[in-house]
């Protein structure tokens, strides 16, 4: 693709004019080698909060996020085995909600594997998650990797029983900036059990792990944020190729703590800001992360377009097709041990965020 490839010169060649807006999206690609057996690609879709007015009335905006992220994973060259939803299909976690959105991935031509966002949870504590979508956690192999699907935004109990109603916990959890949440946490229960799941392993083995909250701490506050991320990071600290691919942050976000690499997934919904530029509080957005050189942290599509990610024998390049930014790529440096942005991470040729918030 050239640098600079527009959205409509991007879409009239994917042989997809029609569509009115490019939704955020990720094409994971798995290499070992020139024309393996074994490669394959996955798409990766997240964040749509989904949002029930009254009666078949939905969030329009939310809603043309999703649908158009659907029509563009159908046309995806190469075809992807299967697709990820990194969770936060719905806003409140109702079952209108929920149904709204199994009812628009349903035009997917590919399986889905879907991971439950804290949107998806809160309500009803991811019962109807569970008989109508998929299990909580659990794993899975193919060709040649393991992927291992969380559930991180589990919390305290007394956080969880201190509310009068269901509806007042959900909306409590819903909220970005909120002095009466609760950290998101994995909880030791499913430590032990993706302890097991990984014992039988070769160390060298390709490791994925797919969350919706980062398996690190940013932002407490904002809950950018796992309580015990330090353990469940214990517990791969093994393997040789480990990567988190996660959404809940809905910004371009990327991170690694020893053997492990974090990506963010965009959100097809909104793109929030980051805490630095936002809040100016103390956080631990990583030092890696090249921000979005927003002149608007609130611009609707600032963060919208596509993200490559090519996980060549288990390390990270991914390229990032921006429709309302610069173009870039993140590359894993063999040298330095840790993927960098190939044009900004020099600190003297990134364009200052603003900070006036």
């Amino acid at each position: 693709m050239k640098k600079n490839l527009t959205r409509r010169k991007f879409l009239k060649a994917a042989g997809i004019a029609g569509a009115a807006v490019a939704m955020p999206l990720s094409l994971v690609e798995f290499s070992w080698g020139r024309n393996s057996q074994e490669n394959f690609t996955l798409a990766y879709v997240s964040d749509s909060h989904l949002t029930h007015i009254k009666g078949g009335q939905f969030v329009r905006n939310f809603d043309m996020g999703l649908k158009k992220a659907v029509t563009e994973v159908n046309f995806m060259r190469p075809k992807p085995d299967f697709v990820v939803f990194g969770g936060d299909l719905a806003q409140l976690g109702k079952k209108a909600e929920i149904d709204h959105g199994l009812e628009i991935m349903s035009r997917l031509r590919y399986p889905v594997k879907w991971v439950v966002g804290e949107h998806d949870y809160y309500l009803d504590l991811g019962q109807y998650w569970s008989e109508k979508v998929s299990k909580l956690h659990y794993s899975f192999d193919h060709k040649g990797v393991h992927f291992v699907v969380l559930n991180s935004i589990l919390t305290y109990d007394n956080w969880i029983n201190r509310w009068k109603s269901p509806a007042e916990r959900m909306h409590q959890m819903a909220r970005l900036d909120n002095p009466q949440g609760s950290p998101f946490m994995v909880r030791d229960r499913q430590i032990e059990w993706m302890k097991k799941d990984l014992s039988g392993l070769s160390k060298d083995t390709p490791i994925v792990v797919m969350s919706h909250s980062p398996l690190y701490k940013i932002f407490k506050p904002w809950n950018f944020w796992t309580e015990d991320a330090e353990k469940v990071q214990a517990v791969l600290k093994p393997f040789s190729k480990v990567t988190v691919l996660h959404g809940h942050v809905h910004q371009i976000l990327y991170n690694q703590i020893g053997n492990i690499s974090f990506q963010a997934m965009m959100s097809t919904a909104w793109p929030w800001p980051y805490p630095v530029s936002y809040a100016q509080a103390g956080n631990a957005v990583p030092k890696l992360t090249v921000f979005m050189n927003r002149a608007d942290p609130h611009s609707e599509r600032d963060a919208t377009g596509w993200s490559i990610i090519n996980l060549d024998n288990g390390r990270v390049i991914n390229d990032f097709k921006l429709w309302e930014n610069t173009n870039r790529t993140l590359r894993y440096d063999d040298k330095l041990g840790y993927p960098v942005d190939t044009k900004y991470q020099n600190p003297a040729d990134r364009i200052p965020p603003q900070e006036h918030y």
